[in-house]
């Protein structure tokens, strides 16, 4: 068990304690009782967790934001935004109203409360860092707080005392024909109004939405949720800019360091960790070495690149080798038929030679050689979107690494034509978001794209679920998607052996 005293960032929380005996103090706050579903996450949480609760919660908490981003970046309306995200909340992230009744009310919140603080921790570095995060932590608020218990939410604004001052009567008698335009209702002047710094409210001011006067933004009743979404990221953009002005100064465990380090470079590509029951296609066996070929349609394109790259060349550079065939190996291709497959790729080389210098690499990232993982067996796991995309970038020669981030536009214009993406539109907004460095999002345009009837489909009659469709952040991921969904209702009709696919 490791103890996170948060409460570190905060000088003030500890001037009350003796510095000789500061580093056996208990923590002022221990466990939480967490009375509201919703969260300005003002405290800090300063009980007992374990270091798995610290990874895992933070990674489940970094899925939702990216999925939230995702519907951003794919300009989905709030409210296809809020449809496809509750299956992935209830999933990664589930936050039940008192209402419910859940028993599990209290560790749901309370892995609401530290997720979030991990992650403020993991993204307070860097201005970017920070701007995006807040921006997120924002969408989640606002989607749980239109979604909340109307009792329970009114409960939650009245305990933030966010001192709003009321318009009073006289003075709604007095602005009664401007309240009436603003509000673009006869009952302007009937409704609840309330009159805070027009600062505090720039998205209503810039849609037009309240009256400015001297100084001040008139607030209608009906907007109290924007009112509450930007007191909330005001508070977020203080606490982050406090956060990152103690980064430097926190002692923290060195076990945490890494797990940090890693959230904050997912924050670019969501990390996903392999195994092969996410990779496993029912339906889909003994695959051979006669398959890749058939098999390659269903590839995405950094493993298209690299097969059509090897079978141009007769060849792959060693990293190219190693990222591909550990591919292959995610998608059920043996390591006896991963050798066939190569030493028939490679055939303008004699026997001995691939004997000699290629095989042992194919039996070493497999585990069937070499030390420690390998001797148990498992050898190297497939790259996830992550690891391709934090890779060096590929010298001349290499065809290894993600094109959407190491092609110049031209050159991924011409693979994605290569490959049978001609549409203009989708081009042209792959380019895009390639030029804003959001390589998976292209990716997941284009797989969108390729696969538009097939998803519409699975939408319409309900058997796939939004989970099921979630952002794509592992090739292997998109394989068995993109195969399950050109295969839709064949059953056993889609087994791959060597005899169906040798032509």
């Amino acid at each position: 068990m490791i103890r996170h005293d948060y409460s570190r960032v905060d000088p003030k929380r500890r001037t009350h304690i003796d510095p000789k005996k500061r580093q056996f103090a208990k923590a002022e706050f221990q466990q939480q009782n967490y009375e509201h579903r919703l969260n300005f996450y003002i405290l800090p949480p300063t009980a007992e967790i374990t270091l798995e609760e610290f990874e895992t919660w933070a990674i489940n908490r970094l899925k939702v934001l990216s999925e939230l981003e995702a519907c951003s970046f794919r300009n989905r309306s709030p409210e296809e935004t809020s449809e496809y995200m509750t299956s992935i909340l209830n999933k990664y992230l589930p936050l039940r109203s008192n209402s419910s009744r859940s028993q599990s009310l209290q560790d749901e919140r309370k892995k609401d409360h530290y997720s979030h603080f991990i992650l403020r921790l993991a993204f307070s570095a860097t201005e970017d860092l920070r701007r995006r995060f807040s921006r997120l932590e924002t969408m989640l608020f606002r989607l749980r707080f239109k979604d909340d218990d109307l009792r329970e939410r009114q409960e939650f604004v009245r305990s933030l005392n966010l001192e709003w001052e009321e318009v009073k009567e006289d003075e709604k008698r007095e602005l009664r024909d401007e309240l009436v335009a603003a509000s673009r209702s006869k009952k302007g002047e009937e409704q609840d109004w309330f009159k805070v710094d027009w600062e505090r409210v720039p998205e209503l001011v810039e849609q037009r939405k309240v009256l400015l006067k001297r100084g001040k933004a008139y607030v209608p009743q009906r907007e109290q949720m924007s009112l509450v979404v930007a007191e909330f990221t005001k508070r977020l953009d203080e606490a982050l800019e406090l956060t990152a002005r103690a980064l430097p100064r926190l002692d923290e465990d060195d076990r945490l360091a890494p797990i940090l380090s890693h959230l904050s470079q997912s924050f670019n590509a969501p990390d996903a960790a392999y195994s092969s029951s996410d990779a496993s296609i029912d339906g889909l066996s003994i695959i051979t070495a006669n398959a890749i070929d058939t098999l390659s349609q269903n590839f995405p394109l950094c493993m298209q690149n690299l097969h059509m790259t090897l079978r141009a060349n007769s060849h792959l550079k060693h990293y190219g080798r190693l990222q591909y065939t550990l591919f292959l190996k995610g998608i059920g291709l043996s390591l006896e038929e991963c050798i066939v497959f190569w030493r028939r790729s490679f055939k303008l080389m004699t026997d001995d030679k691939f004997q000699k210098e290629y095989k042992y690499n194919v039996r070493h990232a497999y585990g069937d050689v070499g030390g420690d993982a390998n001797r148990r067996g498992r050898g190297y796991t497939p790259y996830s979107c992550q690891k391709i995309l934090t890779e060096p970038v590929p010298g001349p020669g290499q065809a290894h690494g993600c094109p959407y981030r190491t092609f110049t536009s031209d050159n991924l214009t011409s693979l994605l034509q290569r490959v049978g993406i001609n549409d203009r539109d989708v081009l042209k907004t792959v380019k895009e978001d390639v030029s804003k460095q959001r390589y998976h999002v292209a990716c997941n345009r284009v797989f969108e794209h390729t696969h538009k009837r097939e998803i519409k489909k699975v939408k319409d009659d309900g058997t796939w679920s939004a989970t099921d469709l979630d952002t794509i952040v592992h090739p292997n991921t998109y394989f068995k998607r993109s195969w399950l969904l050109k295969h839709l209702g064949e059953g056993n009709a889609g087994i791959v052996n060597g005899e169906k696919m040798e032509e």
